[in-house]
């Protein structure tokens, strides 16, 4: 279908694919993740586990991302799902995690758009827009209140596309840096109703 982006469920196969996009969509955060694997001897290398992580079944692989694509290639993805009370249970590997899961359970009940990420070559065309309204419309057909997402101070694209679809700040907290990794920036998480 040219000229407009093709939004389907992802599948097992194209983790690789996905964990390349999370990535993109993360600014590195999710490889900066996935190295304590390749520390500890489990993979070869950050993207590797990344993928081992995409295939898994889970809320946060494969079975939870819808694939953009654009003339039949992959352009784009989203990454939903209803963040629920086992969070209350989850303990963080790390500080930054700590902050991140803090943030995520004043939102229980909500659906909650892990990654949004688009190759570069494919901007502009408005597949972050769609998957954007795709994952709004899928949290008012699972019955969700509201759908929220965390994102980066700095990260202007992201703020300005989600405040277009009526996404509010609800939070901001200073991230604690990651040596050689960071910009220094907030946390920021943005809510919208989804009536």
């Amino acid at each position: 279908m040219a000229g407009q982006p093709n939004l389907r469920p992802a599948e097992r196969r194209e983790a690789a694919e996905i964990a390349i996009l999370v990535d993109i969509s993360s600014h590195g955060f999710a490889s900066w993740l996935w190295h304590g694997a390749v520390l500890d001897g489990r993979t070869e290398t950050a993207m590797e586990h990344g993928r081992q992580y995409m295939r898994a079944d889970g809320t946060e692989g494969w079975q939870s991302t819808i694939i953009a694509e654009w003339d039949g290639e992959i352009a784009g993805l989203s990454i939903g799902f209803t963040v629920d009370e086992s969070l209350n249970d989850q303990s963080a590997q790390h500080p930054v995690l700590d902050q991140l899961i803090a943030m995520q359970r004043r939102i229980i009940g909500n659906r909650f758009i892990d990654s949004v990420g688009v190759y570069r070559e494919f901007r502009g065309k408005g597949i972050g827009r769609a998957l954007v309204a795709n994952e709004i419309d899928l949290a008012r057909r699972n019955g969700n209140p509201a759908i929220s997402l965390i994102t980066e101070s700095h990260n202007d694209v992201a703020l300005s596309l989600y405040g277009a679809h009526g996404f509010k700040e609800i939070e901001r907290l200073e991230a604690i840096e990651r040596i050689g990794q960071d910009k220094r920036h907030d946390w920021v998480l943005l809510t919208r109703e989804v009536n």
